[in-house]
């Protein structure tokens, strides 16, 4: 985009409550995968004041214990006490998951896609972790508050909270920040004497430990800071707002600068392409960007339940490819293995790796195979016979 313009994305912290869902249903999935690679999961997680219900469709030879698996997700997050309106210990857990369907089953064991759909991936150069700025910056601003959480920096912090950053851009460079946004449940001790908000020393110290170092060097004089607007977050969690699996997948990709195919992630195993082939398809992205093929790349991926191979892929690099992207697409299909078993073999997904993805962002996070950049040599190479 030419000229001046504003970008915004948000994330929420592990206490949030549909992060909390995405956390247990990944959890449920890691723990199949760690005796089970073959097992079937698409696990969904429900929870609410005092209340969690897993459900879903699980094939596997192994055991979970849910109820011990659950409660341990939980005081790991941190709902270990009353005062922060859910608790691990005294919640109650309902288990009602069953069997997958065989109708599917039978597509998927001949090496077909577990669904139908479209999947997007993206990358561009304008951050090292080559992700768009805003949602980078509202990713690292969730952590930190969960970090001087944890550390007990700011003792009075709850487990929930969100994060959203407004950037300025210019001729498609981000250039400062205009907004930042804050919301993290409290504990009472930081409101003032009408007890309806925080005191200005909180809001200041919320600022200073948490947002600025983050976003210290892209800030000026201009611009906002918002902390808990409407005066107080002591009720959060699962008391305040019912969480379900898979409600953030925008937070979970590219925080809403480029579209989303629609599925959710948490909760599947890799034969699910909606998680496998989206990964697959930042791999790609992210390598012909390693390349230096282009400087934005979007694909899109489509598939149809039963069958191994893409029903169509398409890359749009807006107008700042070194190649066509007719020709980035025939480098794609030459190079990448893109139906499901490939993808799986490629990227090793059969491990217990998912309930690192479910906070946080699955994407710009060097710990992931599909974040490598192992075929940015051959994609060079390659596409030098082309230009």
């Amino acid at each position: 985009m030419k000229g001046r313009y504003y970008l915004t994305s948000e994330s929420v912290g592990c206490g949030h409550p549909d992060k909390v869902c995405d956390q247990i249903s990944d959890a449920v999935l890691d723990q199949v995968l760690r005796e089970d690679p073959k097992g079937r999961v698409a696990c969904e997680t429900f929870i609410t004041t005092g209340l969690v219900v897993v459900g879903g469709e699980i094939t596997t030879t192994t055991y979970v214990d849910v109820q011990r698996l659950v409660r341990r997700v939980l005081a790991d997050i941190g709902y270990t006490d009353h005062k922060y309106g859910f608790n691990a210990t005294t919640c109650g857990i309902l288990n009602v998951i069953v069997g997958q369907s065989p109708d599917i089953a039978q597509g998927v064991d001949a090496g077909g896609a577990g669904d139908q759909g479209i999947m997007i991936g993206y990358a561009c150069d304008e951050t090292p972790e080559l992700m768009p700025l805003p949602i980078v910056l509202a990713h690292k601003l969730v952590q930190r508050v969960e970090e001087v959480r944890k550390k007990e920096i700011l003792p009075y912090l709850g487990p929930d909270c969100k994060s959203q950053v407004t950037v300025e851009y210019e001729d498609g460079t981000p250039q400062r920040i205009e907004a930042v946004v804050l919301a993290c449940q409290h504990t009472e001790e930081i409101l003032d004497k009408t007890a309806t908000k925080i005191t200005p020393e909180a809001r200041q110290e919320i600022i200073k430990t948490i947002a600025m170092p983050i976003v210290g060097q892209l800030v000026d004089n201009q611009t906002k800071y918002y902390v808990n607007e409407t005066g107080k977050f002591v009720v959060g969690g699962p008391q305040s707002d019912t969480g379900m699996t898979g409600r953030k997948i925008v937070v979970d990709t590219y925080g809403g600068v480029v579209s989303h195919g629609g599925g959710a992630f948490s909760g599947k195993d890799p034969t699910k392409v909606d998680r496998s082939a989206t990964y697959m398809a930042r791999y790609i992205a992210k390598n012909i960007i390693a390349a230096k093929l282009a400087r934005k790349c979007w694909i899109q991926l489509s598939y149809v339940i039963g069958r191994p191979d893409p029903v169509s892929i398409m890359i749009d690099t807006s107008g700042t490819a070194k190649i066509s992207d007719q020709d980035l697409v025939e480098l794609v299909r030459k190079n990448f293995d893109l139906t499901p078993r490939g993808i799986i073999k490629d990227l090793d997904l059969c491990k217990p790796i998912y309930q690192r993805t479910a906070v946080y962002g699955h994407f710009g996070r060097d710990e992931f195979n599909w974040e490598k950049t192992s075929k940015a040599a051959i994609l060079e190479k390659a596409a030098v016979v082309l230009r």
